[in-house]
């Protein structure tokens, strides 16, 4: 097999998390006809024939790991109305009488 280019696994990852080829052509500053041709030929490096298939074998060769390791810093967030904090969070301020939220 042979290995992928730096854009081939770029657009891969970025179909990985949902994005379309339009989508990754504004972000690369690509046209969608581009990305088309780096996501088929990563198709054919990898030996499959879909967008899905490219990112399931990619993902199992290990180059897109960055997607399935946890973020680094990565802090709960409290439901809205929770009294709870997360470290490194301001606590939530009451809302007045008069905030509309709170109006009937």
């Amino acid at each position: 097999m042979k290995p992928l280019t730096s854009r081939e696994l770029t657009c891969l990852r970025w179909a990985a998390i949902g994005k379309t080829s339009w989508e990754m052509g504004i972000i690369l500053g690509l046209t969608e006809r581009t990305v088309n041709f780096h996501i088929g030929n990563a198709c054919r490096k990898l030996d499959v024939h879909s967008r899905q298939a490219a990112i399931a074998m990619a993902l199992q060769h290990g180059y897109l790991f960055g997607i399935t390791e946890p973020l680094s810093g990565y802090e709960e967030i409290r439901r809205p109305g929770s009294t709870e904090t997360t470290p490194g969070r301001p606590s939530p301020t009451p809302l007045s009488k008069h905030h509309p939220s709170t109006r009937r």
